[in-house]
């Protein structure tokens, strides 16, 4: 069952919680995954991502724009799936809105001509939010115990 309203703002909240996440986009007949650091623009609803002119996947994205970021936090055991489209630009004024620290491990300032702009426009998106590692063990072993099927936090699936 698909959801909106109050669990999209979920979506939000953990991927912006989570911060980092693994953007996957598709080369030819492969899928290929790599960690970006997000940019959460709820209100503008898009992802922003820094990224290289000379990177593999602004050409994959140029090719076939339909990605998938993927968020993780384990150890919470919260798990945000984004499907969108992406598009690739090389807006000066975003980029000097979106640097930061992780950004200087790459380039050395804002104005680098080889830095790009990756939006990503959700249109679908799904989380799991669990109350974390510990409980869950909890209650997976309460589960196996008493053959029932655990509780294991929010899982929702959210038109974007």
């Amino acid at each position: 069952m698909i959801k909106d309203g109050n669990d999209s703002e979920r979506v939000w909240d953990l991927a912006e919680k989570i911060g980092f996440c693994m953007l996957v986009t598709k080369s030819g007949d492969d899928i290929r995954a790599r960690p970006m650091s997000a940019y959460v623009e709820r209100l503008e609803n898009s992802f922003y991502f820094l990224t290289d002119v000379d990177s593999h996947k602004d050409d994959e994205i140029a090719r076939q724009p339909d990605v998938c970021l993927a968020f993780a936090d384990s150890k919470g055991q919260k798990y945000v799936s984004v499907t969108g489209k992406a598009e690739v630009s090389s807006d000066r004024e975003r980029i000097r809105d979106l640097w930061a620290t992780p950004a200087k491990a790459w380039w050395d300032n804002a104005e680098d001509p080889s830095i790009r702009v990756l939006k990503v426009t959700p249109s679908y998106a799904e989380f799991w939010d669990s109350p974390g590692t510990i409980v869950s063990y909890i209650k997976m072993a309460a589960a196996a115990m008493s053959s029932a099927k655990p509780d294991m936090g929010d899982n929702a699936k959210v038109r974007m």
